[in-house]
């Protein structure tokens, strides 16, 4: 029943692209600016503590309405909340969506909106540079597939009979990290050992060790759905680095390994903007290739009953 839920969620999320704002859930974000208001007053505590209590907060609500469903009705309602809570614990917005808008404003040659595509990528600033933004952009679309949807489908999986509580478990980490970085921005200058930034770590670090399984594999996938010599040999080559926190070798790691698996060569008849396009689109691809492979062993542990 789990995974019949995730497969049909997996076919809305495919198809509700109308309803994508509602995910953006903008009425928590006063709800988690105070708990993160609350964990800054107590100094006293380790830093990590109050964040925990706060996604514990937050999850609960998703968690009572789980168990309280349990198998009513031969489990068809609890399939319907599980469906929705994918729905929500997805994204916010659309990986492939996100690539289309961009590779649009390429081909315009708006500055402005290529600009502004390419940080809702990247969730952040891009560089000026045309190259080092190409570069980026394929990056941020490898990093944030995790981010969005393959983390989320991996809590899902694993918890097994509350799968609705690991995947929304994983995306109230995220927000609740998004909102301390967010408020930790506000403080300027900010002390690297203040209250605000010890914080901002404890959430992001939080949210880096439930992204630490899911980003291998994740990685491992975009080897098997691409170059995989030049994937691997790009993970060799990262893990040699140790002076980067856990949620940075995250990142590296996906960005690293999916533009190797790409194996992009470039062509010098070319322009910027098409092989801004043609990069963009090759990610979009590369995480279309895994999204179907993990749709096809998800499928197939539902059919020979191998996980609930």
């Amino acid at each position: 029943m789990n995974l019949i839920a995730l497969l049909l969620g997996l076919v809305v999320e495919r198809m509700a692209t109308k309803f994508f704002h509602l995910r953006r859930l903008r009425w928590l974000d006063r709800l988690i600016d105070a708990g993160v208001g609350c964990a800054e007053q107590l100094s006293a505590w380790p830093p990590l503590l109050p964040i925990v209590l706060l996604t514990l907060l937050l999850i609960f609500p998703v968690a009572a309405i789980a168990l309280l469903l349990g198998d009513t009705l031969s489990g068809f309602p609890y399939m319907a909340f599980a469906i929705v809570v994918l729905f929500f614990s997805f994204g916010p917005k659309d990986i492939g969506e996100d690539v289309d808008e961009y590779c649009q404003a390429l081909e315009s040659g708006d500055p402005e909106r290529i600009e502004q595509t390419a940080k809702a990528i990247v969730e952040g600033e891009v560089p000026a540079d045309a190259l080092q933004r190409i570069r980026t952009v394929k990056e941020a679309v490898c990093v944030q597939a995790n981010n969005r949807l393959f983390a989320v489908i991996f809590w899902f999986v694993v918890m097994g009979p509350v799968g609705p509580l690991g995947a929304w478990s994983y995306r109230v980490t995220d927000l609740v990290r998004r909102r301390a970085v967010y408020s930790a921005m506000r403080e300027q200058p900010l002390d690297g050992d203040s209250t605000v930034a010890m914080i901002r770590d404890a959430a992001i670090l939080l949210h880096g060790w439930l992204a630490w399984v899911p980003a291998r594999l994740t990685a491992i996938g975009y080897a098997a759905a691409g170059h995989f010599e030049a994937a691997i040999g790009a993970w060799r080559a990262l893990d040699e680095q140790t002076d980067v926190s856990l949620p940075e070798h995250n990142e590296h790691l996906l960005a690293r390994v999916g533009v190797a698996a790409m194996a992009l060569a470039d062509d010098d008849d070319e322009t910027l903007e098409q092989r801004g396009v043609r990069g963009a689109t090759a990610a979009s691809r590369l995480v279309f290739r895994l999204l179907l492979m993990w749709a096809v062993v998800i499928g197939t542990m539902t059919l020979y009953g191998w996980t609930q």
